[in-house]
C-alpha cells in the first residue's frame, strides 16, 4: 500500500443506520480509510449483499477486511469441530472476497494442553487445506492468523510469523494490544521496533509495506487479555507505537478495536499524521 490507513473494527458507532453499507459511508464521512467487517458471531452476509458492499466500498475508496467467526479451533480433538472450523473460515473467505475485502483475520485455535510444536503442525496442515481450496476457486483473499491475547490460545508472534513464512497467501495480523496482554511486555518504542525488525527479518521488508494491524486499549492479567478498553483507559503506549510505525515507514491497515471505535481510530490517525509533519 502507499501509506498507513486507519479504520474501525465494524460499523462506526456514529452510523445512524446500523448496516455494513451505511458503515462504509460513515467511515468515509469521518475521514477514515478502512473498515473490518465483523463476522465474529457468524457470516450473516449473503452473496447479493456482498456485491452491494463491494460496490459501496469501491465508490467510497474504503479498503475492507473481514474478521472470521471466533468459533474456530483447528486443534480440537473433536473432528466435527475441526470440520466446522474449516467451513467457517472458508465461508468468511468466500463472502469476504465477494465483498472486495483484501484479508480475512482469524484465530486459529487453542493449545488444549498440548505441546506447542505439535499443535503448530496440526494447525499449519489445516490452514494449508483452506489455502488450497481457495486457490482452486480463484479466491485471492489473504488469510491472516492473528496474534492472540491469551497464553492458552495458539498465536504468539513467532507462530504467526512462521505460518506466514511457510504458507503461500498467508500473512500476519499483528494485534499489538494482544501482544502486550499476552506477554506483559512490548509496550515501549524499542520493543515495538523489535517487533517490526523481526517481521522484516522473517518475511522481508515488503511485509512492512502491507501490514494488517489491530490496536486497542487492553485490560489484562496473568493469563493475558481480559477485555478491550478505550486507549485513554489503558496502559498501551500507543504514542510510541505510532512513532515506531513512522520510523519504519510502515504501510497498510490499522484497525481500531477500542469500544469507542471511531474515536480512537481518529485519535490514532491524528497523532500519526502529526508525526509526519
Amino acid at each position: 500500500m502507499k501509506k498507513l490507513l486507519f479504520g474501525t473494527a465494524g460499523i462506526p458507532r456514529s452510523t445512524e443506520k446500523s448496516s455494513s453499507i451505511e458503515g462504509i459511508r460513515q467511515v468515509k464521512k469521518l475521514g477514515l480509510n478502512c473498515m473490518e467487517l465483523e463476522f465474529v458471531r457468524g457470516v450473516s452476509v449473503n452473496e447479493e449483499m456482498a456485491s452491494k458492499i463491494a460496490k459501496t466500498a469501491k465508490e467510497n475508496r474504503i479498503i475492507l477486511s473481514v474478521h472470521a467467526p471466533y468459533f474456530i479451533n483447528f486443534n480440537s480433538p473433536d473432528k466435527k469441530k475441526v470440520h466446522a472450523s474449516r467451513h467457517r473460515l472458508l465461508q468468511a473467505s468466500r463472502i469476504g472476497h465477494l465483498c472486495g475485502a483484501v484479508s480475512v483475520i482469524f484465530h486459529p485455535g487453542f493449545y488444549m494442553g498440548e505441546e506447542k510444536g505439535s499443535v503448530y503442525k496440526v494447525i499449519k496442515q489445516e490452514i494449508l487445506q483452506v489455502t488450497e481450496i481457495l486457490q482452486d476457486e480463484g479466491n485471492t483473499i489473504l488469510l491472516r492468523p492473528e496474534v492472540t491475547g491469551k497464553g492458552s490460545s495458539f498465536g504468539d508472534l513467532e507462530e504467526v510469523l512462521r505460518l506466514s513464512s511457510e504458507i503461500e497467501n498467508v500473512c500476519p495480523c499483528v494485534d499489538f494490544a494482544h501482544l502486550h496482554a499476552r506477554t506483559g511486555e512490548y509496550n515501549s518504542h524499542d520493543e515495538f521496533c523489535s517487533v517490526l525488525i523481526l517481521i522484516e527479518n522473517e518475511l522481508g521488508k515488503e511485509a512492512l509495506q502491507e501490514m494488517h494491524i489491530h490496536v486497542a486499549g487492553i485490560e489484562y492479567g496473568l493469563k493475558g487479555e481480559r477485555k478491550h478498553l478505550n486507549l485513554e483507559d489503558s496502559d498501551l503506549n500507543h504514542s510510541d507505537l505510532l512513532r515506531a510505525f513512522k520510523d519504519f515507514n510502515v504501510k497498510g491497515i490499522v484497525i481500531c478495536e477500542s469500544p469507542n471505535l471511531e474515536e480512537d481510530a481518529l485519535l490514532l490517525q491524528k497523532k500519526y499524521k502529526s508525526l509526519l509533519r
